[in-house]
C-alpha cells in the first residue's frame, strides 16, 4: 500500500540534495562551456569556501547573511578571477589529460590548504533560519534551509540560462570558446570573459558548499567527494544544457533518497544507495555518443630520453644493489615504507604504459591494485603462481571496464573510470565476501621459486626486482613496433585509422596490460602488508596517484619511481602531509604542461652537467680503441636511441622537437605490408 507520508519524508530530503547539486553542476557546465576546462577541483573549493563561512559566521561572529555575501561575492569571484589569470588561462586549447591534472592539482592543493590552515577539531555551521518553526506538509515537514536552497538551485539555473542565452556577454561567452580569435576581430576580450565565467563559478561553487555543510558537516573529504554527484548531474546535460543539468541534479537527488527509503536493508542491494551517483554517472558516460576522431597536424610530444640496454640495465642492477644496502640497514618500519614506495612505483608504471604511452587517462588504478590483492589474498597460493594469477585476473577486470566505454575518449573516459572505482569501493571492496566493511584479510608473502624471502628486507628487493623487471618490459616494448604503435595512436588516431589499425580493441589490450602491472603490484603489497583491506585501495586514492605520476614524469620509468617515493611520503608523513599536499598540488600546475615532469628536469641538469664537465672527464681518460664508444652506444643509433628514459638516469638529451614524424612513418612501414 503506497505511504504518502513516507513517500514525502523521503522526497522533500531529495529535493534538496538535488538542488544543491544542481546548484554545483551548473557552476561546473558554465565552466566548461566557455573555457572547456572541467575542474574537478569544484567540490574542493567548495569546501575550502565553506571553511571560510565558518571562520566569517561562527569564529568571527559576522551576521551569517552578511557571511555568506563575503564568501560567495567577493572571495569566491577574486579565487576564481586569479585561476583563471594565473593557473587556468589557455588549458581548454590543449589536451584534455593537462587540464585534467592541473584542477587535480588544486584538488590536492586545496585539501593541503584546509587541513594546514583549518586543523581537525569539531565544528558546526547552523543552517539558515535554525531556530524557525518548519513547514507541514501532511506528516512531511519542510526546514527553510531546505526551501531556501530548492529556490536558490532554480534561481541559478534561470539565471544562468538567461546570461548564456539573452544577453551579450553570454553571446561571448559561447563564442570565445568556440572561436576566440575571431572574438577578437570582433571587439571582443577572451580573457575577461573566461576569468567572468570562472568568478561565477567559483561563487556557485561556494554556495553548494555553504548549503550542503550544515547537513554533512565540515569535512575535508566528504566535501569535497559530493562533487562527484555534481558530475552525473552535468555530464546529462553533456556540460552544455543547462537545463538538463538542472534536471540531472534534482533527478539524481531524488533517486538517491528514494533508494535508501525503499530498497531493502540487507544484501546487495542496500549498498545501492550509497552508489546511485557514480551508477548514474557510469551509465551516463555509457550513453555518450562515440567520441570523433582528431584529425590534423600529427603533434607529439617529446619523450624522456630512451637509454641503450647496458645504461637500463646498468641503472636497474644499481637500484637492486642500493636496496640491498638499505635492506641491510634500515628499521623494520622503514622497510615497510620502502615497500610501500615500490608498490606505488609498480602502479604508476601502469599508468606510464596506459596515459605516458597510449595518451589514454585513467582514475581506477588503485582499484585495479585492490582487484589483484584481493585476489592474491583468496587465492591462497603465496608462490610466483599465485601472483600470476592475481594480475591476470586484474587484467581481466580492466579489459571488462574498456568494453563498455570503447567509445569514449578523454574527459569522458577519466570519468568513467572514476566512476567505475567507486563503485568497486562501496559495493564489492566493502562486500563481506571481499574485504568487508571495516574489515580485513591476511595474507602470506610470496615464496619465489622455492626461496624463502619471509624476512621484510628479502621481500622488499624481491618486490624493487618485479619493479626492475617491469621498467625492462615498458623500455623494450617502447623500444618495438608495438611502442611505436602506441605512441602514433597518441598523437594521431585519425592517422592510425587511415592505416586500418582497430583501436578499439588495441585499447582493450592497452587497458588490461595496465590493469595487469596494478594487479600484480597489489598482489605484492598484500604480502607486505600480511593483512589488508577496503580502505588501502579507497578510489579517491587514484587522484594523488595521477597527480604524482605527472608530477615526477608519467612518460618515464624513472618518473614512476620518483613518484612512488613522493606519493609514499605524502601518505606516511601526518605532520607533513599538509604542507606536501600544497607544494606537490600547486606544483603540478606548474608541471602539468610538461609531461616528463621533474624527471625531464633531472635529465636537463644530468644532461648540462655531462656538457659542462664531460669533455675534461673525456680529455683525462686514456684514449679508447677507434672502434670502441666509452659511453657504449651505438654510433649508428643516433637521437632514436634516445628519445625515452631510463630507470634512474638522469644524463639524457630532450632537445628533440615536438612532433616528430618518424613515429607514424614507422606504423605505416610496419603496417602496411600486412595491409
Amino acid at each position: 500500500m503506497f505511504d504518502l507520508g513516507k513517500f514525502l519524508a523521503f522526497t522533500i530530503p531529495g529535493l534538496f540534495s538535488g538542488a544543491a547539486y544542481a546548484i554545483a553542476a551548473s557552476g561546473l557546465v558554465l565552466t566548461y562551456s566557455t573555457t572547456r576546462v572541467f575542474n574537478i577541483a569544484h567540490g574542493a573549493f567548495g569546501m575550502v569556501f565553506s571553511f571560510f563561512f565558518w571562520d566569517f559566521s561562527v569564529r568571527q561572529g559576522i551576521n551569517e547573511w552578511l557571511s555568506l555575501a563575503l564568501v560567495v561575492l567577493v572571495v569566491a569571484p577574486a579565487v576564481g578571477w586569479a585561476i583563471q589569470r594565473f593557473i587556468a588561462r589557455g588549458l581548454g586549447e590543449g589536451p584534455v589529460s593537462v587540464s585534467l591534472v592541473v584542477t587535480v592539482g588544486l584538488l590536492v592543493g586545496c585539501i593541503g590548504f584546509a587541513t594546514q590552515v583549518y586543523k581537525p577539531e569539531a565544528r558546526t555551521v547552523p543552517p539558515f533560519f535554525a531556530d524557525s518553526k518548519p513547514i507541514e506538509i501532511g506528516e512531511a515537514s519542510v526546514t527553510y534551509h531546505q526551501l531556501i536552497t530548492i529556490l536558490a538551485s532554480v534561481a541559478v539555473a534561470a539565471g544562468l540560462y538567461v546570461l548564456l542565452n539573452r544577453t551579450r556577454i553570454g553571446t561571448a561567452m559561447r563564442a570565445s570558446v568556440d572561436n576566440p580569435d575571431l572574438l577578437k576581430l570582433f571587439g571582443g576580450k577572451p580573457d575577461q570573459v573566461a576569468a567572468l565565467a570562472w568568478a561565477i563559478g567559483m561563487s556557485l561553487a561556494a554556495l553548494g558548499g555553504i548549503l550542503l555543510v550544515s547537513v554533512v558537516g565540515l569535512d575535508y573529504y566528504a566535501l569535497t567527494l559530493l562533487v562527484v554527484n555534481a558530475y552525473a548531474a552535468a555530464m546529462l546535460g553533456r556540460l552544455k544544457s543547462l537545463p538538463l543539468t538542472f534536471a540531472g541534479g534534482m533527478g539524481l537527488g531524488l533517486l538517491s533518497s528514494y533508494a535508501v527509503g525503499y530498497l531493502p536493508t540487507d544484501g546487495v542491494l542496500s549498498k545501492v544507495g550509497g552508489i546511485v551517483p557514480a551508477l548514474f554517472l557510469f551509465v551516463v558516460m555509457i550513453a555518450m555518443p562515440q567520441a570523433q576522431l582528431r584529425i590534423g597536424q600529427v603533434k607529439g610530444m617529446v619523450s624522456a630520453p630512451l637509454p641503450s640496454f647496458e645504461k637500463a640495465a646498468g641503472s636497474g642492477l644499481g637500484l637492486l644493489v642500493l636496496t640491498a644496502l638499505l635492506a641491510g640497514a634500515f628499521s623494520e618500519a622503514n622497510l615497510l615504507l620502502v615497500g610501500t614506495a615500490a608498490t606505488y612505483a609498480m602502479v604508476m608504471l601502469s599508468l606510464v604504459l596506459l596515459t605516458g604511452y597510449g595518451g589514454h587517462v585513467s582514475l581506477a588504478q588503485f582499484t585495479f591494485a585492490g582487484v589483484g590483492a584481493l585476489a592474491y589474498a583468496k587465492l591462497d597460493q603465496p608462490n610466483l603462481v599465485g601472483l600470476v594469477l592475481a594480475g591476470l585476473v586484474a587484467a581481466g577486470v580492466g579489459a571488462l571496464v574498456a568494453l563498455p566505454v570503447l567509445r569514449l575518449t578523454g574527459l569522458y573516459l577519466a570519468l568513467a573510470t572514476l566512476a567505475f572505482a567507486n563503485i568497486m569501493d562501496k559495493l564489492v571492496f566493502q562486500d563481506e565476501r571481499a574485504f568487508g566493511f571495516n574489515g580485513a584479510l591476511t595474507a602470506e608473502r610470496l615464496s619465489l621459486l622455492g626461496l624463502d624471502i619471509s624476512t621484510t628486507g628479502k621481500y622488499v628487493v624481491v618486490m624493487v626486482l618485479f619493479f626492475v623487471v617491469m621498467g625492462w618490459g615498458l623500455l623494450a616494448l617502447r623500444r618495438g613496433s608495438l611502442g611505436r604503435i602506441l605512441i602514433a595512436m597518441r598523437d594521431s588516431p585519425a592517422a592510425c585509422g587511415t592505416l586500418g589499425l582497430d583501436m578499439r580493441w588495441f585499447r582493450v589490450g592497452l587497458f588490461a596490460m595496465s590493469a595487469g602491472i596494478a594487479g600484480v603490484a597489489g598482489g605484492l603489497f598484500a604480502g607486505l602488508r600480511g593483512t589488508i583491506g577496503a580502505s588501502d585501495f579507497q578510489f579517491f586514492n587514484s587522484l594523488p596517484l595521477l597527480l604524482l605520476a605527472v608530477v615526477f614524469g608519467v612518460t618515464s620509468v624513472s618518473g614512476a619511481l620518483l613518484g612512488g617515493v613522493g606519493l609514499m611520503l605524502l601518505n606516511n608523513n601526518p605532520d607533513l602531509a599538509p604542507i606536501i599536499f600544497v607544494i606537490i598540488g600547486f606544483g603540478a600546475v606548474l608541471l602539468a604542461k610538461d609531461p616528463n615532469g621533474l624527471a625531464n628536469q633531472l635529465f636537463r641538469v644530468g644532461r648540462l652537467l655531462a656538457d659542462r664537465f664531460g669533455p675534461r672527464i673525456m680529455a683525462s681518460l686514456p684514449a679508447l680503441p677507434s672502434s670502441g664508444r666509452a659511453d657504449g652506444l651505438d654510433p649508428t643509433a643516433g637521437s632514436a636511441s634516445r628519445d625515452d628514459d631510463s630507470l634512474v638516469d638522469v644524463t639524457g638529451d630532450t632537445s628533440a622537437a615536438p612532433g616528430r614524424g618518424p613515429d607514424v612513418e614507422e606504423v605505416a612501414t610496419h603496417v602496411a605490408p600486412r595491409g
